[in-house]
């Protein structure tokens, strides 16, 4: 059975600090460099998003001076910015595929960006032929939750290494990780 890691938005605007940062994001970050360190090797692909979002436009209604923290949120992870760009407790070394999402429009799965290549994460999990995703990183109850999903939907079997995700609010996070498992994703 072939694997990948799928490290979701370990950026600096989501970690302490952040413009939209969280709890636990810079644990989370160098917990996940401890899982590379110690397991790389046990990866066929290692995939990492970012949000990307265009500076010169609101992404399509996805950033707001007045956000309602649903559908809208104050600017982050502006491309070119520090805010953009992985956290730095994440050594990204071991990274096989950068994929940046959000350009122009909302994207909370990393599903919906591509790598630097123009590949989508399902190309190369397909062209791999990869069978089993481990999905770390942040947001638990946004983005993390929207790419185990799409991973399911992708035909995956899905792992979330619970120890190494970070989410905005306990409540959301824990029904985003009971839907998951509902889903049919493996909590471990």
């Amino acid at each position: 059975m072939t694997r990948a890691l799928l490290i979701v938005d370990v950026q600096n605007d989501f970690t302490e600090g952040g413009a939209l940062g969280v709890t636990g994001g810079d644990a989370t970050a160098a917990g996940i460099t401890r899982l590379l360190e110690e397991h790389a090797g046990d990866y066929d692909a290692i995939i990492a998003s970012r949000d990307w979002h265009d500076p010169d436009s609101d992404n399509g209604g996805h950033i707001s001076d007045a956000p309602d923290f649903v559908d809208s949120w104050p600017a982050h992870c502006i491309a070119g910015t520090d805010g953009a760009e992985y956290d730095t407790n994440l050594d990204t070394s071991a990274i096989t595929h950068h994929v940046k999402k959000g350009q122009g429009k909302p994207a909370y799965s990393m599903f919906e960006g591509v790598t630097d290549d123009g590949s989508t994460v399902a190309a190369v999990l397909i062209e791999r032929g990869i069978e089993t995703v481990d999905v770390v990183g942040i947001a638990t109850d946004h983005c993390v939750r929207a790419t185990a999903l799409d991973a399911l939907e992708h035909g995956q079997h899905v792992r979330i290494l619970t120890a190494l995700v970070a989410g905005v609010a306990p409540e959301p996070s824990e029904a985003a990780l009971a839907e998951l498992a509902h889903a049919g994703a493996e909590l471990a």
